[in-house]
């Protein structure tokens, strides 16, 4: 057998046994791809039954010297270990040589956030006598309040939201449904903005999608970047700004205002609490607070 049957038959198993997304197959397939040009290099002929742990050492070295960055080379291992699971899954092999191997260590950081200070900053530069002004407006506001990630806010259908019990239903990372509260304001900008829309031309093929574009089509993830990046740019903030951030924000504001872990983990539909764990990650005031606040010990007679 060669590596195209083995990478096929991973392939099928992500699709129908795993449901993962099109975007992380694709990248799983590249993961495999690297481990297979590095074995026509070094091991040619060497099939995956025979690899040992000592070879995909030899593999992390050699990506290493590539000048890949830490991140890279633990995503790229995420895929090789999915597909030794497969193998094992397949009973094509008797264990899996990628389950002792260990990752590059990774600096767990926050990503920029927003103040809520900010956030109005940029919402205030929208013109809304411009087209698509109301559009702009709940599209960020949607993300802030809910804390989405941008294929899911392009994704979002009429038939997702549910005005009166003041929910969205979001369909995630491999096809995962949950639901997730959405405020106030982010309810009523949607509402200005679907007035707006009801009088637009839309395309037969989108009439279910909440956001479009210019052609009445579903609006897309660079659309969203580069409308957001404008706004930026406007408001004179000099952070990294991208669509994710906002979900970063969101995060971050809630943890820090005391919200339940867990509960934080469910809105942003993370699989592992070890995700969502990033957000804990808060300065050290704010952690000396809490402590003083509701340790026994901490507390100031």
């Amino acid at each position: 057998m060669s590596w195209q049957i083995y990478k096929k038959g991973f392939k099928a198993y992500l699709q129908l046994e795993k449901g993962v997304s099109k975007n992380t197959i694709e990248a799983y397939l590249h993961d495999v791809e690297k481990l297979t040009q590095y074995i026509d290099l070094f091991h040619a002929e060497l099939l995956p039954q025979n690899i040992t742990l000592k070879h995909l050492r030899e593999f992390i070295g050699w990506i290493n010297g590539l000048g890949l960055s830490a991140f890279s080379q633990a995503r790229i291992l995420s895929g090789i270990k999915s597909f030794f699971d497969y193998l094992l899954n397949e009973d094509l092999i008797a264990s899996s040589p990628a389950e002792l191997l260990e990752s590059p260590r990774l600096s767990r950081t926050l990503p920029d956030v927003l103040s809520a200070d900010e956030i109005d900053s940029i919402i205030n530069f929208i013109d809304l006598s411009e087209p698509f002004a109301h559009r702009n407006r709940a599209m960020i506001e949607t993300l802030y309040s809910c804390g989405l990630r941008v294929s899911e806010l392009i994704g979002l259908k009429l038939t997702d939201i549910y005005t009166d019990e003041k929910f969205l239903r979001i369909v995630g990372k491999g096809n995962k449904e949950r639901l997730v509260p959405i405020g106030k304001i982010a309810l009523k900008q949607i509402e200005h903005y679907l007035k707006a829309r009801s009088q637009s031309k839309i395309d037969p093929s989108a009439r279910n999608i909440l956001f479009l574009n210019n052609r009445g089509k579903a609006i897309s993830r660079v659309m969203v970047f580069l409308i957001i990046k404008k706004l930026v740019r406007e408001a004179g903030i000099t952070k990294t700004i991208s669509p994710h951030t906002f979900r970063h924000s969101f995060a971050t504001i809630l943890i820090e205002n005391g919200a339940d872990l867990r509960a934080v983990q469910a809105m942003l539909g993370h699989v592992s609490i070890t995700t969502t764990e990033i957000y804990t990650h808060l300065d050290k005031g704010f952690l000396h607070t809490t402590v003083n606040r509701f340790h026994p010990r901490g507390k100031v007679k």
